[in-house]
């Protein structure tokens, strides 16, 4: 009976492990997102016991791709990065720029293709906006110089997820099978420009109608749903506009699931029932955020701490020191204190959900293979498995300062 209802037990199954599991790694001062993953691991494929559907388990990341990528458009603020613009603009692009050359250069020594070097490198140089936010929300510093050039410093971050979901895919459909010969490469660059020109021009077209039209009707329709006084209407009707927007984006204008979805929490985020729709949402959204943790752990091979130990200690030496050390230093020579240094060099040295989305892409593309895939996965969860710790340090540096 149960395998006649696989998305009901994955559900469960998924859930109920992530619940307990998620509870352990707190008690243990820990993330939640580490027993998220775990219970993903452990239900998936490589492990004993239940096993998952993977089919199953893509969909409903796919969801909680497109709700977390909605939340981030909801919390995203101009603003924010306006008044932190002079260090985390060119600070992050440095880092940002740094850590996946480090990754590339990694990968070149063990012989991986240019492709699956830099989406690697990529996937290590952005840090998870879920783990930053409730490491900062912990110690009170949202609202203070560290926590604000930390959250703009991320907003920078994300906007490169953004442009690399755009460009990514038309570039991968012509490296495919790319010939070196001088004709080969004349004629690949000439496709290769004529194929960014239709993806940027399908850009353009949807974040136009998303400017023209979607600034007004999505404030509209809210505001129309508002009037009936019922929560579970306007409920509805968020989580209608972050779905259909982003569905709508991936078939009529080929841009992501993820990218349609943060527009959409974008526009949102400038009319007057943002922080209704955020408050709303929350719930739901949060629900589809463990459920996609607990997809991406379904993708791990826990094989592959003993299979590739060297290049998981390597991936985890990047994330932790590596880009955390470059980020200091060009704090520092902002002329920034030592403690706003640290304190961005300890937030970034973590990577989470917007390394996943990238990776899964990879695999989709076939640029990244499920093995270099195991290898981002496992640098993610022992980074998030140490950030706690190096949080802790910070805290007794600072008060001892």
């Amino acid at each position: 009976m149960l395998h006649s209802m696989p998305l009901v037990t994955m559900i469960v199954a998924g859930l109920g492990l992530a619940f307990i599991l998620g509870m352990i790694a707190h008690y243990l001062k820990l993330s939640p997102i580490v027993g998220y993953l775990l219970a993903g691991v452990m239900i998936g494929p490589t492990t004993p016991g239940y096993n998952a559907d993977m089919k199953l388990a893509h969909e409903l990341a796919e969801i909680g791709v497109i709700l977390l990528m909605f939340g981030v458009g909801l919390h995203f603020s101009w603003q924010d990065l306006l008044k932190v613009k002079k260090i985390a603009l060119p600070g992050a692009i440095c880092q940002i720029l740094i850590a996946t050359l480090m990754g590339w250069g990694v990968a070149q020594l063990v012989g991986w293709s240019h492709g699956a070097g830099i989406i690697y490198g990529l996937s290590l140089s952005v840090a998870s906006t879920v783990v930053l936010l409730r490491a900062l929300e912990e110690r009170d510093l949202l609202v203070t110089d560290r926590g604000r050039i930390a959250v703009g410093w991320l907003i920078v971050e994300d906007l490169a997820v953004v442009i690399t979901l755009v460009v990514l895919p038309a570039i991968a459909k012509l490296g495919q099978g790319h010939s070196t010969s001088n004709a080969s490469t004349s004629l690949f660059n000439q496709e290769l420009i004529f194929s960014l020109g239709i993806t940027f021009i399908e850009l353009i077209a949807f974040v136009a109608l998303m400017l023209l039209v979607g600034k007004r009707l999505i404030p509209w329709v809210l505001r129309v749903t508002e009037k009936t006084k019922s929560a579970e209407l306007f409920r509805l009707c968020v989580l209608a506009i972050a779905l259909g927007v982003a569905y709508g984006a991936a078939k009529l204008f080929g841009v992501s699931f993820a990218l349609g979805a943060f527009f959409a929490g974008m526009i949102l985020s400038e009319s007057e029932f943002s922080h209704k729709a955020a408050e709303e949402s929350l719930p739901l959204r949060d629900a589809f955020a463990v459920l996609f943790f607990v997809s991406m752990g379904m993708l791990l091979s826990p094989n592959i701490l003993i299979t590739e130990p060297l290049m998981v200690l390597a991936t985890v030496l990047i994330i932790v020191l590596g880009k955390s050390i470059a980020a200091y230093v060009l704090v520092v020579a902002f002329r920034y204190p030592p403690a706003i240094a640290l304190t961005i060099s300890v937030s970034l040295a973590q990577i989470g959900e917007f390394s996943f989305i990238l990776a899964e892409l990879g695999v989709k593309l076939n640029i990244v293979s499920a093995q270099q895939q195991d290898i981002i996965l496992a640098g993610a969860i022992i980074s998030i498995l140490l950030n706690p710790m190096l949080f802790n340090l910070l805290d007794r540096f600072i008060k001892k300062a």
